[in-house]
């Protein structure tokens, strides 16, 4: 059974391309689930996703770069989604697979199992379930740091966004 930091070791190792991309300064000053900036959150479902497919034996079964690639790239949406934006992130949910797919395609050369398993980790929010082993374990592990990240008390301590949606103008 790995530890953490040979977990940790297998991240960097395999999304070293990723973690180091100019776009992740994006992420890094975007919040995802509370006070979780969406880079943390896609670090946390990347060692998640390897400690998964760790304990329950997987390795024979899955590819592990193309599983710590796809975790990384998951929610490689590129914008902060609680940001006002006259409605366009209403459908966040539904859409930002396919607009990480989109993001990621463009920076990154990406396999089948990479490209489907960011394209459909929402499911069963979205109606079609991934097709690889490797995006299940994503998916899972998304949901499970999705609800700890959301569910955290900290989550209360974050500062205040300038770019919220604007107040009522009073005559």
């Amino acid at each position: 059974m790995l530890d953490r930091t040979q977990i940790q070791c297998i991240v960097e190792h395999h999304g070293k391309e990723i973690i180091l991309h100019e776009h992740m300064r994006i992420e890094q000053n975007s919040y995802q689930h509370g006070v979780v900036t969406t880079f943390a959150h896609s670090i946390r479902v990347a060692c998640l996703s390897v400690w998964l497919a760790d304990r329950m034996r997987l390795w024979n079964r899955v590819d592990q770069r193309a599983l710590v690639r796809s975790a990384l790239l998951h929610d490689y949406f590129l914008y902060d989604w609680h940001e006002w934006d006259n409605g366009t992130h209403r459908l966040h949910g539904l859409t930002h697979g396919q607009t990480a797919l989109l993001n990621a395609s463009r920076d990154f050369q990406l396999g089948s199992v990479e490209r489907d398993s960011i394209a459909r980790h929402m499911f069963p929010l979205t109606l079609i379930p991934p097709k690889y082993l490797e995006g299940y374990i994503v998916s899972v592990a998304d949901k499970i740091s999705a609800t700890r990240e959301t569910l955290s008390l900290a989550r209360f301590t974050k500062p205040r966004s300038r770019s919220r949606r604007p107040r009522m103008q009073h005559a």
